[in-house]
């Protein structure tokens, strides 16, 4: 929603790092992550809900994919990579936070999302040589 207008505009006509993956890549890319997520979840989901731990670990799950979807509303939405840099460091944090409390109930679950962290870090990187190279 945020992110098509923005792509064909404002984001073409950004400078870029010569590591940006192509458009493709993202397409490819961001549907598995949302599918391994989804697997990490359900198997937290599936396990005793009593378990201590589980209540919290999927509110921190919920948490990141709320910062998941409000980086596409700070960096393509409101245009600004500096905001984005700022709402990728915090969804960075959230991702780990799951990751460590995913692996006290499951360690499978948790391993599903190291792909995931992996990702954004790499796009937290591009996000920041996008703010550097378009002061």
């Amino acid at each position: 929603m945020f992110t098509a207008s923005s792509i064909q505009t404002w984001y073409v006509a950004l400078e870029k790092p010569v590591f940006v993956p192509p458009g493709w890549a993202f397409s490819v890319v961001w549907p598995i992550l949302y599918l391994l997520m989804g697997v990490a979840l359900y198997i937290i989901w599936t396990k005793d809900r009593e378990e201590p731990g589980a209540r919290t670990a999927m509110s921190v799950f919920g948490l990141q994919l709320f910062l998941n979807f409000l980086w596409s509303v700070l960096f393509f939405g409101l245009r600004s990579p500096v905001m984005g840099l700022i709402g990728i460091i915090f969804l960075w944090i959230a991702i780990l936070a799951t990751i460590v409390l995913f692996y006290r109930i499951s360690k499978p679950s948790s391993l599903l999302l190291l792909p995931y962290i992996i990702w954004v870090t790499f796009a937290a990187y591009l996000n920041y040589f996008i703010y550097v190279l378009n002061p």
